[in-house]
């Protein structure tokens, strides 16, 4: 069995990334996208912003032989969009059919002569309703902002922690949503959406990638459309997936984070302390 490759700069960190210019591993953190291909640092130039990472993702994930970088957040989108057709299929709309009635988050509500929701065990539905969605524009925002923030991010820390951080900050989204509006179903990825945007957020303030503050003004942005048309949008699940993709960006830089041990257990943390979190709230609603 071959030995693991460890990035040049950070021989602490085991990587399968390698410079497509020298061919020395580097981690996520010294790689920079190019057109071909990956760029330690000693070859990269200035590190990238936003718009730029997001072109030079696009052009490999769409080259001829090129491996996608942004695998993992096609397939989620393609996940998200498939169970939007389901739904379709069923009753031609996005509510009132088995799919949506079984996955939508809810803490407490009457449905068929008995009650359901968190407060009666149904605690799938903190993950079910990540991919559920209210309508097309819903649909079609959020996997915009999924493929635009998502492919950044998933470039940057790689596919597993991408997927560890998605899970993580969707569910902690969760929970905010049950802690904020408990009696109001709630859907849609906006909430590992607002946890990608924490995770960046980290990134952007250590300095790993160039954006001259873009992520944190995206963050306030959505964070005052959030609380001002709070009528429509959950306040809970943003500010929850928010808090959970900090959390959890921050925890895989202190330890080790490009060992994917460390991350699950991260990971598995955070979904605990949201899960304790919505079964505290479930409890009072019985």
């Amino acid at each position: 069995m071959d030995a693991p490759r460890t990035c040049y700069r950070h021989p602490d960190r085991e990587t399968g990334l390698s410079c497509s210019e020298c061919g020395r591993p580097i981690c996520y953190e010294c790689m920079t996208p190019a057109p071909v291909g990956l760029r330690c640092p000693d070859h990269s130039g200035k590190a990238q912003g936003v718009r730029k990472l997001t072109r030079a993702a696009g052009r490999t994930a769409t080259g001829v032989g090129a491996r996608r970088l942004n695998a993992v957040t096609v397939v989620l989108i393609s996940i998200n969009v498939a169970v939007a057709l389901a739904e379709l299929a069923i009753n031609g709309s996005f509510s009132g059919n088995w799919i949506f009635e079984h996955g939508a988050l809810i803490g407490d509500v009457p449905f068929g002569g008995h009650v359901i929701g968190l407060s009666h065990g149904d605690w799938w539905r903190m993950v079910t309703s990540m991919f559920l969605h209210g309508g097309y524009l819903h649909l079609a925002l959020n996997m915009y902002s999924l493929y635009y923030v998502g492919s950044i991010l998933e470039i940057q820390i790689g596919r597993a922690q991408f997927l560890l951080l998605y899970f993580g900050s969707g569910i902690a989204g969760s929970a905010g949503a049950v802690l904020w509006s408990p009696y109001v179903p709630t859907v849609g990825a906006s909430g590992a959406i607002f946890g990608i945007l924490g995770a960046l957020f980290i990134l952007e303030r250590r300095g790993s990638i160039a954006t001259e503050g873009q992520i944190a003004g995206l963050i306030v942005l959505n964070l005052v459309f959030t609380f001002v048309l709070s009528s429509y949008i959950s306040v809970g699940a943003h500010v929850g997936g928010l808090i959970g993709g900090v959390v959890l960006m921050w925890l895989f830089h202190q330890f080790h984070r490009t060992r994917s041990l460390y991350a699950a257990g991260a990971t598995a943390a955070v979904i605990a302390a949201s899960v304790v979190i919505a079964y505290a709230k479930a409890r009072n609603l019985q």
